[in-house]
């Protein structure tokens, strides 16, 4: 089972990419806590505390695309350092701003999120140069499974803070929590050798080449969102994350209307314990995930807890249904990482990090949408409507997925792009996906500067269909690593 870990965390810069680029998001699930906290013992008004936390949000989702476009041009290091440094900044004067000017936290905070470090689109826009067949969906499988410990000890960690020094404190806190994740993740990136845009694969070259020679001008670059698959795999993330939000907040509720707080933890751990048991198997499976099969797996997960929860039944304890939370959260990180790891296949190398750009916004949109839609549902239909509620926006995504182009073989194999599209600047449609042996060759040897890192390597044992490698090639069952430098 854990052929695959082995494999992956001996390719070089993979474990020290990955471990950074959580530190630089380590703020994020404990920051809405910090900030309700600080905002309502400034107003008394969880509404408003709400409103500013949801600027939080907003300004995040509003860059996500720009961001990684930033990053898709080049100097990645360089933009991770300047948000770092400026989200920090904006945390810090949060937290130092006086009661009597809270309305000030509004623009301030949307101000703040459009700061916020992109390490997670930036991070998952280079596994697919550095990883490849099997070992990428580890990454992406880890990746969704070590996200989940942020969920456990970021809050853990912040409410301890608010309890003990007070919300300010916490705030200070995570602001330089995050600022030394960025400045982790920037080294990190320079020492991997990364931060250059991605190296060309053959056929946007050859299109260059003939635009040189006098050819008709590519068409003009498109946006993302024109391209159904793409947009089928934002739709699926908006949903998924809007259901998991929609469940954390509906066991808010339930410990809310028991009186009895503590249980938020316990029940909410347990349920992200389920979640990372299930990364931890799903990225030691090997062959191609099965995107649909996955996505109602999670949706079935939150609908049985329906008829556990209040007005349905009322046990005596909630701890009564930790065993069948713990089962529900089974099918989360594994989805997250199979539709991660298609959007990294379907997207284009040069504009890797924009696509992931756009899922960190429609994830954030579906966190935004989560909180009004979720407490509606409760506040007419109980603790049980709010679940069902959540279980239908991942049936959603998992009835979405059922059109996604199809795939053939492990992950970055099927069938090749057409050269006049990738010239173009197009990415795969239903119809037209980068997801062959022929891709997977065009990918392996993409030409570029002749780096000594795992993205000019061929990947090990890969078809001969395409041009031929412009470096040496291997027969190993996992990349070399490279010469010290």
């Amino acid at each position: 089972m854990l052929a695959n870990y082995r494999r992956l965390f001996a390719v070089p810069h993979v474990l020290s990419l990955l471990t950074w680029s959580l530190a630089a998001r380590f703020y994020t699930p404990g920051l809405m806590i910090a900030v309700t906290f600080l905002v309502q013992g400034w107003t008394g008004s969880y509404t408003l505390a709400g409103l500013v936390a949801g600027a939080f949000t907003l300004g995040m989702a509003l860059v996500g695309p720009l961001r990684g476009r930033m990053a898709d041009r080049g100097n990645s290091d360089r933009l991770v350092l300047v948000c770092g440094v400026v989200f920090t900044v904006g945390l810090t004067a949060l937290a130092l701003l006086p009661a009597s000017l809270w309305w000030v936290s509004i623009p301030l905070a949307l101000g703040t999120g459009l700061f916020g470090t992109p390490a997670n689109q930036i991070v998952r826009a280079l596994w697919p140069r550095l990883t490849t067949g099997s070992e990428r969906q580890a990454i992406y499988a880890a990746e969704a499974t070590t996200q989940e410990l942020l969920f456990v000890f970021s809050p853990i960690l912040t409410a301890g803070v608010v309890a003990l020094a007070g919300p300010r404190w916490a705030l200070l806190l995570l602001g330089v929590l995050g600022l030394m994740g960025a400045v982790g993740f920037a080294l990190s990136l320079r020492r991997a050798g990364v931060t250059d845009p991605a190296p060309a694969e053959p056929d946007q070259v050859r299109g260059a080449s003939e635009e040189g020679a006098g050819a008709a001008p590519s068409r003009p670059r498109r946006s993302l969102l024109f391209h159904p698959a793409l947009c089928l795999v934002f739709a699926m993330c908006m949903m998924i994350v809007s259901g998991v939000v929609g469940m954390d907040l509906v066991i808010v509720a339930w410990a809310n209307e028991l009186n009895a707080p503590h249980y938020v933890m316990v029940l909410a751990s347990i349920w992200a314990l389920g979640s990372l048991v299930g990364g931890a198997v799903a990225g030691s499976l090997k062959g191609t995930p099965r995107v649909p099969l996955r996505a109602f797996g999670a949706a079935l997960g939150i609908a049985v807890l329906v008829p556990f929860l209040p007005p349905v039944s009322h046990l005596p304890t909630p701890l009564l249904i930790t065993p069948l939370l713990f089962v529900s959260g089974l099918a989360l990180a594994p989805t997250l990482a199979a539709v991660m790891g298609r959007l990294g296949d379907t997207a284009p190398a040069h504009r890797r990090a924009e696509a992931f750009g756009w899922m960190a916004t429609a994830m954030s949109t579906g966190a935004a949408v989560a909180g009004p839609l979720t407490g509606a549902l409760v506040d007419t239909n109980g603790i049980a409507g709010g679940a069902l509620g959540a279980a239908g926006l991942v049936l959603t995504a998992a009835v979405l997925s059922l059109f996604l182009p199809r795939t053939n073989g492990p992950a970055g194999a099927g069938a090749g792009t057409d050269p006049s599209a990738a010239a173009a600047d197009t990415v795969p449609t239903v119809e037209n996906t980068a997801l062959g042996t022929a891709g997977a060759a065009l990918e392996a040897t993409a030409t570029g500067p002749a780096l000594v890192s795992p993205a000019n390597r061929p990947e090990p044992g890969a078809p001969t269909a395409g041009p031929a490698p412009t470096g040496p090639t291997t027969t190993a069952e996992s990349p070399h690593r490279p010469s010290d430098r």
